[in-house]
């Protein structure tokens, strides 16, 4: 149910989805790749102890 969520307010997993749907990848693919992708962020933000901000990868690929 996470992963549902996630596929509509997350910007990361939102963006991973789509992008793999549009690859041809069927429903249960995307949101298992989404499932994981929201695993490793939980994580990354329970490791550092920095709030999650869903716009950090704007953020990042305007540096780079």
């Amino acid at each position: 149910m996470g992963a549902r969520s996630a596929k509509r307010f997350n910007q990361p997993c939102k963006l991973l989805y789509e992008r793999l749907r549009s690859k041809g990848k069927c429903h249960k693919v995307a949101m298992l790749a989404v499932c994981n992708k929201m695993l490793r962020q939980v994580f990354a933000v329970v490791k550092s102890g920095v709030e999650f901000d869903n716009e950090y990868h704007l953020k990042n690929e305007k540096v780079a």
